[in-house]
C-alpha cells in the first residue's frame, strides 16, 4: 500500500489547490450516474472527510449534478477546520447548497434534521500520521461508531463506509487479483497492522447495523490517481508525479517490482456514488482497477506522459522472487452494479499533470 495513493491518509500531503476539477471530468461522472440522482432530489446528504481526496471529488461531482439536474439537494460537509477547507476548495465552500460543519468525526455535534444519505470517508484522516498507532485505531473505530449513530438519529436510508483493500492483509503473490470473498489474513496484534485492524472493526460496526433499517454498504478502496493526488507524501504515484512536474529524475527506493493498479478519480466518483445509491445492503465492493503495473513501469509511464526524457533510477536489482501485489478483482462491482474502469492510467497521468500545472497558470 505504500506504492501509490490508497485511501489511507488521504488528507495529508494534498496541495492547497483552490482550482475546480475539470469540466470534462464532471461531465464524465454525471453521464454515468445520471439515473441515480433522482434519489437525491430535494434530499440532504452528509459527508465526512470532505477535505480528503475522496471527499473533494464527491463534493464537486455532487454540486455539478445538483446544478445540471436542478436537484435542489443539500450537502453538509464535516471538517475539523472549515476555514482551511474554504481556502482549499473555495467554490465548494461558497456554494449555497453546501453547509460546513466544524467538528471531529469522533465527537461532532449532530446537525438537526434528517439526512437521507451518509458517506463516511473520514476514517483515514482522523488523526495525523505521526500519532501513535493505537490512536489511529481508536479514531477509525470511534469515528465510524459516531457517524453510524448520527445516521440512525438522522433517519438515513443509506450509508457508505469507505474502507480499504488493506482489510485482506498481504495479498498472496500467486494471486493475480484479490476478491471480496478472499479470507482475511491474520494480522499482528501489535502496532504493525493497526490500520488493517481498524478498518476491519469499522466494517464490522457497519454490518452490525443490518437489522436497524439502515442500508450500509462498504467500498474497499485500492489505489487511485487524479487531481488532488497528494504530492511529496508517502505515495510513489504522487512522488513520481511531483518529480516529473519539477523536471527531476525519478528515484525508486526499491527494486521497482511491486505491482499496483490505479483507478482514475473521475471513475472513482462514479463507483462511490453508485455503491452508495445502488449497492446491496451489508455488501462490500472492491473499488479499483484490475490493470496491474509495476512500480518501475509506473515511473516510466509518468515520465512518458508528463516530462519525456527524465531518467528513472532504481536503487537495487530485482529479487529472484514473485513480486508483491496489491490488485483487486472487481468482478462483483462489474456484474452487480455495471461499474467499469474507463479512463486508463496514461490519460489519468496527463489529466492530473495538466490540472496541477494549471495551479501555477
Amino acid at each position: 500500500m505504500d506504492a501509490g495513493i490508497s485511501n489511507a491518509g488521504l488528507s495529508f500531503g494534498i496541495a492547497l489547490a483552490p482550482q475546480p476539477l475539470a469540466e470534462a471530468d464532471m461531465r464524465h461522472v454525471l453521464a454515468r450516474t445520471e439515473p441515480l440522482w433522482a434519489d437525491l432530489r430535494g434530499e440532504r446528504v452528509f459527508v465526512t472527510g470532505g477535505t480528503g481526496f475522496f471527499g473533494l471529488w464527491m463534493a464537486e461531482s455532487f454540486l455539478h449534478a445538483n446544478r445540471a439536474l436542478g436537484l435542489r439537494a443539500q450537502l453538509t460537509l464535516l471538517s475539523r477546520a472549515p476555514e482551511r477547507f474554504a481556502r482549499r476548495a473555495p467554490r465548494v465552500a461558497a456554494d449555497p447548497a453546501v453547509s460546513l460543519l466544524a467538528g471531529d468525526v469522533r465527537s461532532f455535534a449532530f446537525p438537526p434534521g434528517q439526512f437521507a444519505h451518509v458517506l463516511h470517508a473520514a476514517t483515514d484522516a482522523v488523526v495525523p500520521v505521526a500519532s501513535l498507532p493505537e490512536d489511529q485505531y481508536t479514531a477509525i473505530v470511534e469515528g465510524t461508531a459516531r457517524v453510524l449513530e448520527f445516521a440512525q438519529r438522522a433517519g438515513s436510508v443509506r450509508f457508505l463506509l469507505t474502507s480499504s483493500g488493506a482489510v485482506y492483509g498481504p495479498q498472496p503473490r500467486t494471486l493475480p487479483r484479490i476478491g471480496e470473498e478472499h479470507p482475511f489474513a491474520p494480522v499482528d496484534l501489535g502496532n504493525k497492522d493497526v490500520y488493517t485492524r481498524g478498518k476491519r472493526a469499522a466494517e464490522s460496526l457497519c454490518l452490525a447495523h443490518g437489522g436497524s433499517g439502515l442500508c450500509c454498504t462498504i467500498a474497499r478502496g485500492f489505489a487511485f490517481y487524479g487531481p488532488h493526488l497528494p504530492l511529496r507524501a508517502h505515495f510513489a504515484a504522487g512522488n513520481f508525479l511531483a518529480d516529473a512536474l519539477d523536471g527531476k529524475a525519478i528515484a525508486i527506493g526499491g527494486d521497482g517490482t511491486p505491482l499496483r493498479s490505479y483507478l482514475y478519480a473521475a471513475d472513482l466518483a462514479v463507483w462511490l456514488w453508485t455503491i452508495l445509491l445502488r449497492g446491496a445492503p451489508a455488501r462490500a465492493y472492491n473499488v479499483g482497477s484490475e490493470q496491474a503495473v509495476s512500480i518501475r513501469e509506473l515511473a516510466e509511464r509518468t515520465v512518458a506522459n508528463v516530462q519525456p526524457g527524465l531518467p528513472v533510477q532504481i536503487a537495487r536489482p530485482a529479487a529472484d522472487q514473485l513480486p508483491s501485489r496489491y490488485v483487486p478483482s472487481t468482478e462483483r462491482a462489474r456484474s452487480e452494479l455495471g461499474l467499469e474502469s474507463l479512463i486508463g492510467l496514461d490519460e489519468a497521468m496527463r489529466r492530473t499533470a495538466s490540472w496541477y500545472r494549471g495551479l501555477d497558470a
